[in-house]
């Protein structure tokens, strides 16, 4: 039925598609859809809002909408982390978190929470690289309610210290798993190399720069950032634009001006082309990027290279999507082109996502493409595909009024001219094939190039050192003590060590939290004595998953090595893991996969047992970001850094650990402990269950265990049948 119906509705388009092209020309009626005569995109006039300027500087804009009975409004306001200071890095977007969630002199965030819900209203802040913003949203008539929020927050905000503590902390969890993904590392890296380590473009927050802040330095941001003359204010709704204006002047026009918020001096100093590497060695996949310098929106080949990324690297059509992911099979994932933004050089980034060992040859892939986005012109189908698809995608980031009205804000904010958004459309349509091939010429060097490769360097980094001079970078993430760089000290490297720790309002440091918790784990389990002294395992499991149950005979030797024979019903099969050879035995012999020996490699590494042998290696850090319910225990939550691997422990009051998670190939890994036993006077934990994002994947109960057994070394050993 439901093909019926799509033909019929099909041949309607047709007919009508014939009726219409013999209305203009006496042409005969279609007989094919590619027949069918599609007329030039009508003219694009938005609906402008209404601008203006308070007499204490406040730029307005206002745009009515009478579909349904909702009011609201953003306001951009100057100022954002491009202008904090190094030393506090994390200011801003502290600022933007806990701007709404502290509430005002008048009422905590709490109760502003109860007074906005009551009304299906929200108020919300953030912080951003140029700019804070402050929003709302509402029914009509909870209007006048909600923007005496909304102009309290703007006017007395309190910053309370128990939400920047919050917030703190976390910041803090961010900071500590933010080398878990390859992506988010390349992404971090790419800013740092393309604009240098010191810019504020690059800039990352750290544990020490995070601690510098006080409610104090929040309240000054506030006091010098948002005054009237720094505020562009948009609102949009069921309202009169008259009475509005009347509203917001009685409203905010005895706010008194303050000084203008002086555009900042943002050093760009690029790291030189060549190639740079981050070995992520718990990965089978590498994240290429390269990079060089783009452009700000306004200069006049803007349009041009609108259509040239598109083109190159905008999308399933564009070359480097067919070139190296349809045809050679080299990426997961590929594309890029100029970057640009409103106030600064955007970034030139090429990407590419690929197997470990088809790394080398990505990367000479998209060099290779480089030079013939340079050489060859694009046909007059490429043209036509890449225009069609901006401008038919570009209507919809306007087809309302609220977004027509952000983005007057937006010019407005960064001095582009009003009429910007009309021109787009014209500027785009005008860009011709050689505009193409110049812009291509003229900002895309292959030799200016910095390529950052992420990933495991072991699958290739002899091939990569035959591409050129190969430039570590190393990731690790400062320790709370490192001291955070200032005026006078911007060149601390990361690690660097400052006196001092980590206090909070609260005095307490949470690298010696994390590390007291760890310390009661240890104790629970029988002493640190006791955990340092178990050199084997053998372990009898019986595991279930999806209704099928599987008997587990386990030896593990620590740090590296382990054996497992996995009886099923049908079967038996060996699974062995070491420095000299890992693979599986059952009816044959094979060779684990490198990802698969990585994944039971970082296992190993993340095993709770062999953490703990290794907590005063400098290598692991255990840094506390706060508390959190489990059931009716409040657990402590430590994050791990065990040797560059990413876990999280909840550990109970006890000492007991509840829970651990980790993410892996992009998906949240979580193992909950219960019911533990004492074997030989070490603690250990009897039932597991294993959940793969939030959702049950198997369970697992512990029957016996035994501590330092002999093993007999010539399990490890590969069988040569």
């Amino acid at each position: 039925m439901t093909r019926k119906i799509l033909m019929a509705a099909m041949s309607a388009a047709l007919l009508l598609g014939s009726m219409q092209a013999q209305k203009g020309a006496s042409t005969p009626p279609a007989t094919n859809w590619k027949q069918i005569a599609i007329p030039p995109l009508p003219p694009f006039a938005p609906k402008q809002p209404t601008r203006v300027v308070l007499p204490n500087g406040m730029t307005i804009f206002l745009t009515e909408n009478h579909e349904l009975p909702l009011i609201s409004g953003s306001a951009m306001i100057r100022g954002g982390s491009d202008s904090e200071p190094a030393e506090k890095a994390g200011l801003v977007e502290l600022y933007g978190s806990t701007w709404r969630t502290g509430g005002t002199e008048k009422l905590s965030g709490d109760a502003l929470d109860d007074s906005l819900e009551a009304r299906a209203a929200k108020v919300e802040t953030g912080g951003g690289d140029d700019d804070t913003s402050i929003s709302f949203s509402c029914l009509k008539g909870d209007f006048p309610d909600v923007l005496g929020i909304f102009a309290d927050l703007l006017q007395h905000p309190a910053f309370r210290e128990d939400k920047l503590s919050l917030a703190k902390k976390e910041m803090y969890s961010d900071i500590s798993r933010r080398n878990d993904e390859t992506d988010s590392i390349a992404e971090m890296q790419t800013d740092i190399l393309g604009y240098g380590k010191q810019s504020a473009y690059a800039r990352v927050p750290e544990y020490a720069t995070v601690r510098a802040v006080t409610r104090e330095d929040l309240l000054q941001w506030h006091k010098q950032h948002v005054t009237p003359n720094n505020i562009i204010l948009g609102l949009v709704g069921d309202f009169d634009s008259n009475e509005m204006e009347a509203t917001l002047r009685k409203t905010f026009g005895d706010w008194p001006s303050g000084e203008k918020v002086v555009e900042p001096k943002v050093e760009i100093d690029p790291a030189k082309p060549g190639i740079y590497l981050v070995d992520k060695s718990d990965v089978d996949q590498s994240s290429i990027h390269m990079i060089g310098m783009g452009i700000e929106r306004r200069n006049p080949d803007y349009f041009a290279l609108q259509v040239m990324n598109e083109i190159f690297g905008g999308g399933f059509s564009s070359r480097l999507f067919i070139n190296l992911r349809t045809k050679a099979g080299l990426a997961y994932s590929v594309g890029g082109g100029v970057g640009s933004n409103w106030d600064h050089p955007g970034l030139t980034i090429l990407e590419i996502g690929t197997k470990t060992e088809t790394t080398v040859e990505a990367i000479k892939g998209l060099w290779e493409q480089v030079e013939l986005m340079k050489k060859d012109p694009p046909t007059e189908t490429e043209m036509k595909r890449a225009k069609d698809q901006i401008l038919n995608s570009f209507i919809f980031n306007f087809d309302t009024p609220s977004k027509v009205l952000h983005e007057q804000e937006t010019y407005d904010f960064y001095g582009y001219p009003s009429d910007f958004l009309e021109k787009y459309r014209a500027g785009v349509e005008k860009v011709t094939a050689a505009d193409v091939l110049r812009v291509a010429n003229q900002y895309l060097h292959k030799e200016q190039l910095k390529v950052l490769v992420v990933g495991n360097a072991g699958g290739f980094e002899k091939q990569l050192a035959a591409l050129g001079p190969v430039t570590p970078i190393d990731i690790t993430i400062p320790s709370p003590e490192a001291k955070a760089a200032g005026p006078q000290d911007s060149t601390t490297q990361p690690g660097a060590m400052a006196t001092g720790n980590l206090s909070e309002s609260s005095g307490v440091d949470p690298r010696a939290e994390g590390k007291t918790a760890v310390a009661r784990l240890a104790e629970a389990m029988g002493g640190a004595a006791k955990v340092a002294s178990v050199k084997t395992l053998r372990q009898h499991l019986t595991m279930s998953q999806e209704n099928a149950e599987m008997v587990i005979d386990q030896s593990t030797i620590y740090p590296d090595k382990q054996v497992q024979k996995i009886s099923f019903p049908s079967g038996v099969i060996w699974q062995v893991v070491s420095p000299e050879a890992s693979f599986i035995s059952g009816p044959k012999v094979e060779d684990l996969t490198p990802g698969q020996r990585d994944a039971v490699d970082a296992q190993l590494k993340r095993d709770f047992l062999n953490v703990l042998q290794h907590a005063d290696d400098p290598k692991y850090t255990f840094t506390a970001t706060g508390k959190e319910k489990l059931g009716d225990t409040e657990a402590t939550v430590v994050d791990v850094n065990a040797d560059g691997l990413a876990v999280r422990w909840w550990i109970g009051p006890d000492g007991t650990l509840l829970q651990e998670e980790h993410t892996e190939a992009g998906a949240r890994y979580t193992t909950k402990y219960a019911k533990w036993d004492n074997f030989e006077g070490l603690k250990y934990p009897t039932k597991m269950e294993m959940l793969a994002n939030g959702a049950k994947q198997a369970s697992e109960v512990l029957n016996d265990m035994k501590l330092n057994p002999e093993i007999d070394p010539s399990i490890f050993q590969r069988p040569k049948r």
